[in-house]
């Protein structure tokens, strides 16, 4: 247990943390809004299947190549305004403007002409979020070296981070709703427009209040111009080289691969099983219970969470607390077994306190669905009549310790790391390219966890299709919902078992950089 205080100099004011918050809801809030959105292309913009998935993939190849690069950039940056934060500036502003145009698309415009505005529109897009992703990324590595004051930020930065989903899982149900929206592609165009408005407004402002290192005096940055461009390149080679080399960060990059990704992989799989097999294939019956089932997992672990992890960190250090968090999202996971099941979900409603529940949730309702149909948002309530699956939010507590501990352990590490690759590699600090890599390892892995989903739908002969799915399909498919993530999880506690840079060890390269550096 760290005994020590924080020194008031390594301390972050709340007002930068809750400025670097901010730019976490961005980061949460694009991506996981242009998710959301691409379902739209088929249903509203009429693109054929195989054209949607071009479109998905094909930006993502260029935004894996494009991160190192700019965390290159970033990192070897000279500007009176610092490193990091010009790009955090510009890329708000282009994110959010261009994030918008890229849906600014009508079904009247030939397939052909809809594939290459979006394609392009999209590429731009993912550009301007690299920009602006990057550097902040590298600028929250910078803005303490405390050790555990890392910790705090990065809990305090995702759990703003999380609001982003309480929110985006509404998206589908708003733009479907023709009460809200004549038609969903009408749907899309506007609300990607308030989208685009309110991440350009948050973006902009961990480039105004929060404060990096000063690198005024850092040595050995290189030049970055047309003319540098051969060595910068090499440049650019050799410090992946050396990041690849650091095996404290490898090992991050593989617990954080197989948590996110095995949770991605069944990402969807809820919401297949509560339609499906809870409902019988009923979207209407289903009604907003997978996105409630969502949005409470983002509240939980926002606000319960990642608190938690925050303090576990503190008492027994980030290795172990990363090693809790894992191994009691895999309890949640098993838990989801007896969750989604439908026999215990309707003897659990026939007892007194699911009564009380369902007619708590009713009265609540029946006072708000005026209020909410005047304004809009009928779609926002809960319909008990047909049964309340409140079992399915028994695991969440559990399973929201995998990604709440994921990021907020992880990105606090990385910190460290960055020490250690100063210490043993010199200026300049690295931390646009550690960040660019650990997102990079994160983007590839989420775009082949899309792809094994789909893999593992298939296998067990789900039939996107078909009204309804066969039982053997439905037992396949929870079944696999458990195994993938309680899988990956094991691997990542194995891989993080002897991970050596500790608190102590983190502070004796603290030291030695500071008498490096001749600070006081």
């Amino acid at each position: 247990m760290s005994k020590e205080k924080t020194p008031l100099k390594d301390r972050v004011p709340i007002a930068q943390k809750f400025a670097f918050g901010s730019g976490h809801f961005v980061l949460n809030m694009l991506p996981g809004a242009l998710g959301f959105f691409m379902f739209f292309l088929l249903t509203a913009f009429g693109i054929d299947p195989l054209y949607a998935g071009i479109l998905g993939a094909l930006p993502r190849l260029f935004d894996a190549i494009s991160d190192p690069i700019m965390g290159f950039i970033t990192d070897n940056t000279k500007s009176r305004w610092g490193r990091r934060r010009p790009y955090i500036f510009i890329g708000a502003i282009l994110s959010g403007i261009l994030f918008a145009l890229t849906w600014q698309m009508y079904p009247e415009n030939s397939q052909l002409y809809n594939f290459w505005y979006f394609l392009t529109l999209s590429i731009l897009f993912l550009a301007g979020n690299t920009m602006y992703a990057t550097p902040l990324v590298g600028l929250g590595y910078e803005m303490t070296t405390d050790y555990n004051e890392r910790t705090r930020l990065m809990a305090f930065s995702n759990t703003m981070g999380q609001v982003a989903w309480m929110v985006v899982p509404w998206f589908w149900v708003i733009i479907a709703d023709p009460q809200v929206y004549e038609t969903q592609d009408v749907g899309v165009r506007h609300l990607s427009i308030i989208v685009g408005v309110a991440c350009t407004v948050l973006g902009v402002l961990p480039a105004f209040f929060c404060k990096g290192l000063d690198a005024s005096e850092m040595e050995n940055r290189k030049k970055i111009n047309f003319k540098t461009l051969g060595s910068n390149l090499k440049d650019l080679l050799k410090g992946i080289v050396q990041v690849s080399k650091n095996k404290p960060f490898m090992k991050l990059c593989g617990a954080t691969f197989l948590v996110f990704n095995g949770f991605q992989m069944v990402a969807a799989f809820s919401v297949y099983i509560i339609v499906f097999y809870m409902y019988d294939g009923s979207y209407a019956l289903a009604g907003t219970w997978p996105a409630w089932f969502s949005t409470i997992t983002a509240i939980i672990t926002a606000f319960f969470v990642i608190p938690v992890i925050s303090k576990l960190a503190n008492k027994f250090g980030k290795r172990k607390a990363f090693i809790i968090a894992t191994f009691v999202s895999i309890i949640g996971y098993f838990l989801k077994w007896w969750g989604f099941d439908v026999e215990l979900n309707q003897r659990f409603n026939e007892t007194s306190f699911a009564h009380f529940l369902n007619t708590g949730v009713a009265k609540v309702f029946n006072y708000l669905n005026p209020i909410l149909e005047s304004i809009g948002m009928g779609w926002f309530s809960i319909d008990t009549s047909q049964g309340s699956p409140w079992l399915i939010f028994m695991p969440i507590p559990f399973m929201a310790f995998g990604i709440g501990g994921l990021f907020t352990i992880m990105m606090s590490m990385t910190a460290d790391v960055c020490d250690l690759d100063e210490l043993k590699n010199g200026m300049p600090r690295k931390e646009g390219t550690f960040g660019a890599i650990y997102w990079w390892m994160v983007k590839i892995g989420q775009s082949l966890a899309l792809f094994l989903s789909g893999l593992v739908l298939q296998l067990v002969g789900f039939v996107s299709d078909a009204e309804t799915q066969t039982a053997s399909t439905m037992h396949s498919l929870r079944i696999a919902d458990i195994a993938i993530p309680v899988g990956t999880a094991l691997i990542a506690i194995w891989i993080m078992w002897k991970y050596t840079l500790n608190e102590n060890r983190a502070k004796e390269i603290k030291r030695e950089l500071i008498k490096r550096r001749g600070e006081l």
